[in-house]
């Protein structure tokens, strides 16, 4: 509903629109020091619409609102950038339209700041989150994320068969642990690749292992080290005399972490770019088939990667379906019904039957029933995995598949059309949302903070954080450290732009980020917090500089800014204020009833019938006072496809054997489309009202618009309105 009424608000609307387009889109300029607005969103030409008046007379004030004068840049500026977008803007009214716009979405935003929705804490709280949602393309290196973008797309191109072995390590282990984690996965890949494993190397490993054990506590997780030991120890012998690919997967059921391995022997199948975690993919992407990688470290630890083999990717396709439904949850014998069903429509297709006849006349999805069973295009990974290996399974356009079930009932799919992957700019906008939500992303980022070092003349010492070490203590990992522990250490940590961050803004940053977490060194916890501490220091200042290093994202916060406070208002004085008014809305109604009528419908039944006989016996029951479940249960016990019926209160125009028979009574039998149809038309109801309930949504829109004409009524009475034609003129 709100949004319905927004859009009526043409400037403000157009602004949040190009906001958004803008942030979605943003190109090379974004993120990379250029100011250049030309190649930008036309979001980026707009002047803030901010209160002013002339600076000259080559800006001269075109306008006044109450006691703020707009000048004609600012105006010309909005009115350019929309006028772009909008055709009718060649009438020559178009002009004085938009100036009328233009005057009341001003009057608006006026208002709303009297009111002081601009000082509210739900409106500064929205604004900063959008803030950080349009600063986000502007905090990444804009050259790092085309890379991984047209990275991405290649890999597309191409799936891969792989298998793996997984040592876990935690994703913040001590170096220690991740030595050892390392070396048994190069025990392993040695072992795979035929290289000698001497009992030297074997026997370090097992006393690095050992060296990291409490002998005098041993728990449940000594006990799985201690098979974790013998099963490199002994890998070499289970392993001896296995030959070819076979050797791989009985490893990986030996030593690997993947719970899924004792089934699969680290077989994952084929898979595709955007499927995998990044440095996972990038090892698969990179090693040749029948190679095993180095091992390739993600966040549950390293992996030992093996290509099975490589294949161009398989596209999309597009194909037709008749769907029955047979969800999970149905009674018996609605199941037992449904499988008849589509085995029935699968029969008289290979009679000869047309497939999107029967698609038109059976299918559950009526969506697409009405195009013959068409669905959209889709890929790997697009639609339940029994629907789509069924899917492209099938050889050639035409060919039709058995019934298959899937979590949404049972299928018989036509093949239509297959091609490759999609082309670049299709699929570009979706790549960019998946880049952003993955780990991949972080490469854009750490690419900006090093350039950033360089532009703010960052200097650090890195030492001094050492000195947290003589501060800290258990009572950080209990969650209960403070920072006035670390009250003496005030000496720089690091400078940026000549900004000096402290050691006490460290122990802050320490306290605010400190969680209750396991026995772990404290120079991990230490190294860890002052690295991400540092980068988002850096990010941070850099984001307080967006509105002078960027004139464009100037532009836009304060279009969102103008926008958010238009929507708070018009929700007080419009939306909601129709919603909440019962009264006020039901006095509306009663006024204004006859607005909101139903036509001359039709209470009716139309029977579809196989065939004549069947559609003739249905006639007769009813005849005899059969009811319509009496009449289904007969009929149709030999075949769910002899008799449908539709029973509903029909508007002209909606079917057309009800139209042909708009009278009570039951009508002849008659063929339509290869289906023998009857109607019983119980009553023609005559033009008649709708009640408030089932008018109220075209009744709450309308009393919107009342309320809103009314308050603008009275917005131009607080706020007069002088607008100089001989400036108006000049608009171009």
């Amino acid at each position: 509903m709100k949004h319905t009424i927004f859009s009526t608000a043409l400037v403000a609307a157009a602004f949040i629109s190009a906001s958004l387009a803008f942030a979605q889109g943003m190109d090379k300029n974004a993120g990379n020091g250029k100011k250049d607005a030309s190649q930008h969103n036309a979001a980026s030409e707009k002047k803030n619409l901010t209160d002013g008046t002339s600076s000259g007379t080559d800006d001269p004030i075109l306008m006044s609102i109450g006691n703020t004068n707009v000048t004609l840049s600012e105006f010309e500026s909005v009115y350019t950038k929309n006028r772009v977008k909008d055709e009718s803007s060649k009438d020559p009214k178009a002009l004085d339209n938009y100036v009328e716009l233009f005057v009341t979405f001003k009057m608006k935003v006026k208002e709303a700041e009297e009111m002081g929705l601009d000082t509210s804490a739900s409106f500064r709280n929205e604004l900063s989150g959008y803030r950080k949602q349009l600063s986000a393309p502007y905090l990444t290196d804009k050259d790092v994320n085309d890379q991984l973008l047209n990275e991405a797309y290649e890999r597309m191109k191409w799936d891969v068969h792989a298998k793996h072995i997984l040592i876990r390590l935690d994703e913040n282990a001590l170096p220690k642990d991740t030595i050892e984690a390392y070396e048994r996965a190069m025990i392993v890949r040695n072992l795979l690749i035929g290289k000698q494993v001497s009992p030297s190397m074997l026997s370090e490993y097992e006393a690095m292992v050992r060296k990291h054990m409490d002998a005098k506590n041993p728990t449940s997780k000594d006990g799985e080290e201690e098979k974790r030991i013998a099963a490199i120890k002994n890998l070499a012998k289970t392993i001896a005399g296995v030959k070819g690919e076979e050797k791989f997967a009985v490893s990986a059921k030996a030593v690997s972490d993947d719970p899924s391995a004792k089934d699969n022997g680290g077989d994952l199948g084929y898979f595709s770019s955007m499927q995998m975690v990044y440095p996972f993919e990038c090892a698969a992407y990179n090693t040749k088939p029948g190679e095993i990688s180095m091992p390739v470290r993600t966040k549950f630890g390293y992996h030992l990667v093996k290509v099975e083999d490589k294949r161009p990717a398989r596209g999309e396709i597009q194909v037709a379906h008749i769907m029955i439904n047979a969800k999970a949850g149905l009674p018996a014998q609605d199941s037992i019904n449904a499988k008849n069903k589509i085995d029935e429509i699968y029969a008289k297709l290979e009679k000869g039957e047309k497939f999107e006849d029967l698609a038109s006349s059976f299918s559950d999805d009526k969506q697409s029933a009405r195009k013959g069973g068409e669905l959209p295009w889709f890929g790997s990974y697009k639609m339940p995995i029994e629907f789509e290996t069924a899917s492209f399974a099938l050889q050639n356009n035409g060919d039709v598949s058995m019934p298959i079930k899937s979590r949404f009932g049972w299928h018989i799919i036509k093949r239509l059309d297959r091609r490759g992957v999609p082309k670049f700019d299709d699929i570009k906008n979706e790549l960019k949302s998946k880049i952003s939500k993955d780990s991949r992303s972080n490469k854009g980022r750490e690419s900006l903070i090093a350039k950033l070092k360089v532009e703010y003349k960052f200097k650090e010492t890195p030492k001094l954080k050492e000195e947290f070490l003589t501060v800290m203590d258990s009572t950080y990992l209990q969650g209960k450290w403070s920072a006035s522990r670390a009250s003496k250490l005030t000496k720089t940590m690091f400078v940026l732009a000549n900004h000096n961050y402290t050691q006490a803004d460290f122990a802050k940053y320490l306290e605010s980020h400190m969680t209750r977490r396991p026995k772990i060194e404290l120079a991990v916890i230490l190294n860890d917090n002052y690295k991400t501490w540092v980068d988002e220091s850096i990010i941070n200042f850099e984001e307080t500089q967006l509105d002078h290093k960027f004139p464009e994202f100037k532009a836009l916060m304060q279009e969102y800014r103008d926008g958010i406070l238009l929507f708070d208002l018009m929700d007080r004085k419009v939306w909601s204020k129709a919603v909440k008014d019962t009264v006020g809305l039901k006095e509306f109604y009663e006024k204004n009833k006859n607005n909101y009528m139903y036509e001359q419908r039709s209470d009716a039944s139309v029977f579809s019938a196989a065939d004549a006989k069947i559609a003739e016996e249905a006639r007769k029951m009813i005849e005899k006072g059969k009811t319509d479940k009496e009449i289904l249960e007969k009929l149709n016990k030999e075949s769910q496809l002899n008799l449908t019926i539709d029973s509903k209160i029909f508007n002209k125009g909606e079917n057309s054997q009800v139209d042909a028979n708009w009278a009570p009574g039951l009508s002849p039998v008659k063929e339509a489309e290869k289906k023998f149809v009857f109607v019983r038309v119980n009553k023609i109801l005559p033009p008649s009202p709708k009640t408030l309930a089932e008018a109220r949504g075209a009744a709450t829109s309308d009393y919107q618009n009342y309320l809103e004409k009314s308050w603008i009524e009275s917005l131009k009475k607080k706020y007069p309105v002088n607008i100089h034609s001989d400036v108006l003129a000049k608009v171009k």
